[in-house]
């Protein structure tokens, strides 16, 4: 063959060969593209959980925990600082008012504190036994004054009543029950008794005081009442009178005279 002929022959079958190959190129894209549009698309790597996409997120997640700002911790004290101020401002007008209620009451009523007085002293029995020890028997009568128009006592249990002499208890006894109305005076006879250890210290201090005629005795009373506004009971107190009082004899049969005699009144 000459040379001529050969390389037509060359050229056709280069031709040929590159005929094949495209068409094998073309029909592959054919496939992949038949194959694309018959497949679903695939889902993206990252998706947002939202409810427009119908997806959720899992029922049991973890919440990180929600720490309260600055401005949480500043409200919150500020409502704990105005709830203080409003209980102390209430407390505060409370106080007020009680006072001012008292005040209008102890002006409208006029409130006067009882008033008490020793009328009568006598001496029963004072005397040494032969145990050394000095048996004191005293009625006192003390003249009880209540000078209040609406206020009424009355005297409950538990009260006492001791005569003291150089520090020592020589007698003791009681207020007996009663009830003392508005504007009245009462009388109450109070009956004294005791026993004292009679040193030697103790009698050359009452034999120096008899010699002068000069005893100080010192009685301490304390009575409950309950006070009544009308016939409303209001509150029980104790009622504490300190009587200072010199007198001129502790002998038997005798009618004692009172020198002198001081009271002090308080409310327990």
């Amino acid at each position: 063959l000459s040379p001529k002929i050969s390389a037509e022959k060359n050229r056709k079958s280069l031709s040929f060969f590159s005929h094949c190959l495209m068409d094998n190129v073309h029909k592959r894209d054919d496939v992949q593209a038949s194959e694309n549009m018959s497949a679903p698309p695939l889902p993206p790597k990252y998706v947002m959980l939202n409810e427009t996409n119908g997806l959720r997120p899992p029922p049991q997640r973890r919440n990180p925990p929600r720490y309260p700002s600055y401005q949480d911790r500043s409200s919150s004290g500020n409502c704990c600082l105005k709830c203080i101020c409003f209980c102390y401002c209430c407390l505060f007008f409370l106080i007020i008012a009680f006072s001012i209620a008292g005040y209008v009451i102890y002006a409208t009523f006029k409130i006067d504190i009882p008033k008490y007085r020793i009328e009568e002293f006598k001496v029963e029995a004072f005397n040494v036994l032969p145990d050394l020890s000095l048996n004191t028997e005293i009625n006192v009568i003390v003249r009880a004054e209540n000078p209040s128009d609406l206020i009424s006592l009355q005297y409950e249990k538990g009260s006492s009543v001791t005569m003291n002499y150089i520090d020592k208890t020589i007698c003791s006894g009681k207020v007996s029950e009663f009830y003392q109305g508005y504007k009245s005076i009462k009388r109450i006879n109070i009956p004294l008794q005791g026993k004292t250890e009679f040193s030697s210290e103790f009698q050359e201090s009452l034999a120096e005081d008899k010699k002068q005629g000069k005893i100080p005795l010192l009685i301490v009373v304390k009575a409950p009442i309950i006070v009544e506004l009308g016939r409303i009971p209001l509150k029980e107190v104790v009622i504490n009178v300190n009587i200072s009082m010199i007198v001129d004899s502790l002998e038997k049969d005798k009618k004692i005279g009172i020198i002198s005699s001081s009271y002090k009144y308080g409310l327990l």
